[in-house]
């Protein structure tokens, strides 16, 4: 059978990148076949013939990741190839082989491509994107039965059928426009790559956001909440006070309350960057907010709260996920129990300090500071001077209605 080897051939001009070839060998005749990927001779290991990822520069690593991912999906290309020539029964030369391969290329296929900017995502630390693409793949999966197919085939009737099969399973109108946006996402990925030509499939399904009902208590509600005696049962006293600790710190996100150190609390102040933006918040400590930090504190751990525990083997992200989800589903329980009108989440929380503030005159321009709001501009250059004493003092007012 015929076998394929990765090569590098360093620039002649020095300072300038070299280029990626394969060589394709069969029946011991030689044939070489050019690539469009270029790097520098420091980015390449000629023992493993495989790309160097730095592990410092950001924007390089992106680009090596992406040239070391389109070529693992090259040499499974090319072992197809192989093997499909190989079954075949007929005679074929190495020319042949890089002339299917060359045709074969340009017929990437939707779930290999998708698992490549899957792996490329998490390499470079976008968990979340990542989630979000496989979510949405696997809810195309199910409509195709798994069956694959190439890029190139992907068009608006298909797009329309799948969001038939979609509002037919009860699926609602922004969930099905979140699978149709994140696909998009990663057929626009093929297009600026140069995989497939921009055919537009989704312009006749539906990828905006309805207004939903929005998710918030009353100040009453939260005084319920905790109030309860649930001591009785610990999983529900937990949840109720991680659902209390995010209320205190001004609706911080369950993510960003999982991966809060001890260290990050000092000087009577916690500080921390939103995973979500990475904008850096500091809330000012309050004897609530340390009541229930002292309730689960693990002096083995360095987290504050025990949502990621450092002895289990699982990892923190799937921990994360682990334990939000659990939380959920007991402050469910909670709110059915108080009858509220909504169900409870994590998210209520956040929403309801934010509701709760509004109705109390607190500026709308200390509530998005408060919350770490960085997506207008226009707030973000009017709070461009704001004295965080403004949005601590009033926290503090909420809590003291408490």
């Amino acid at each position: 059978m015929a076998t394929v080897k990765i090569k590098f051939r360093p620039s002649t001009i020095d300072g300038k990148q070299g280029s990626i070839f394969y060589q394709v060998i069969h029946n011991r005749v030689v044939r070489q076949q050019k690539t469009s990927y270029h790097l520098y001779a420091n980015e390449w290991d000629n023992r493993s013939s495989t790309v160097i990822i730095p592990r410092f520069d950001e924007s390089r690593r992106e680009y090596l990741t992406e040239i070391r991912n389109r070529i693992e999906m090259d040499i499974k290309h090319f072992q197809k190839v192989f093997s499909d020539f190989e079954h075949s029964g007929y005679p074929y030369s190495a020319d042949d082989l890089i002339a299917e391969f060359m045709t074969a290329k340009h017929d990437i296929y939707l779930y290999a491509f998708t698992e490549e900017v899957i792996a490329n995502l998490k390499t470079l630390g976008k968990f979340r994107t990542s989630e979000t693409y496989a979510a949405a793949i696997s809810s195309f999966r199910r409509f195709r039965e798994n069956r694959d197919l190439a890029l190139s085939n992907i068009d608006s009737d298909m797009m329309v059928a799948y969001e038939a099969y979609l509002k037919n399973r009860g699926v609602s109108p922004n969930s099905s426009s979140f699978y149709m946006r994140n696909l998009r996402a990663v057929y626009n990925r093929a297009v600026e790559k140069g995989l497939v030509v921009q055919r537009h499939p989704f312009k006749h399904v539906y990828t905006g956001v309805d207004k939903t009902v929005k998710r918030a208590v009353s100040i009453d509600a939260i005084k319920q909440i905790k109030e309860l005696d649930l001591s009785v049962n610990s999983s529900l006293d937990f949840a109720r006070d991680m659902f209390l600790f995010s209320f205190y710190t001004r609706g911080m996100s369950f993510v960003d309350m999982a991966y809060l150190r001890k260290k990050d609390l000092a000087n009577g102040f916690l500080s921390y960057r939103r995973r979500k933006t990475g904008q850096q918040l500091f809330i000012k400590w309050e004897r609530c907010m340390q009541d229930i930090v002292e309730k689960y504190d693990n002096p083995r751990s360095d987290y504050l709260l025990p949502i990621i525990k450092p002895t289990n083997n699982i990892d923190e992200r799937r921990q994360y996920i682990y334990a939000a989800h659990n939380v959920n589903r007991y402050l469910k329980i909670i709110g059915k129990q108080l009858e509220l009108s909504i169900p409870l989440t994590m998210y209520v929380s956040r929403h309801a300090w934010a509701s709760i503030a509004r109705s109390k005159n607190v500026p709308i321009s200390i509530i998005s500071e408060g919350m770490g709001h960085d997506s207008e501009a226009t707030t973000r250059i009017y709070l461009a001077s704001l004295d965080t004493t403004a949005i601590d003092n009033a926290n503090r007012m909420i809590l003291g209605f408490l």
